[in-house]
């Protein structure tokens, strides 16, 4: 009998963008991590009753950041680079790593090419609240491994 493996859980992790990295916020949320790969239909001549399908291109999903304001603005200073149209020297690699609770180490990363940020999205400010503020960044990304 196969011994039984837990899954990992989902709030242990940091994401790395750039080299040397310059995320300076603790990332509370990041998802989107998924590719999809569209299928092409044809037909066989001669065999007019069955459709083979196969591969097409794959895209990958935008992923999405959220972390805590602070006073940091490097994040905010990369969407700007898009935003004045130098995407040239913006692109960006990074990784999502996932830690095992136990022994503190790597068990698994995506890694992601190519990534640069589509969107930015401020937090809401509420006076009767007492949450945290929360900045949100979308990366469109060319590619993503895994391993």
């Amino acid at each position: 009998m196969a011994d039984w493996i837990d899954p990992f859980r989902n709030f242990n992790f940091i994401v790395t963008i750039g080299n040397p990295s310059m995320a300076e916020a603790i990332f509370t949320e990041c998802s989107g991590l998924g590719s999809t790969t569209e299928i092409i239909e044809t037909r066989e001549g001669g065999d007019n009753t069955t459709v083979h399908k196969l591969p097409g291109k794959t895209s990958y999903s935008d992923i999405t950041l959220k972390w805590g304001l602070t006073k940091s603005s490097r994040l905010w200073e990369w969407r700007q680079e898009i935003i004045d149209g130098k995407i040239a020297q913006a692109r960006k690699n990074g990784a999502i790593i996932v830690f095992d609770m136990d022994k503190h180490s790597e068990v698994t990363r995506w890694t992601f090419t190519g990534a640069w940020p589509t969107r930015w999205e401020g937090p809401t400010f509420n006076t009767a609240g007492n949450d945290i503020a929360i900045d949100t960044l979308v990366l469109a990304i060319e590619k993503l491994t895994r391993g």
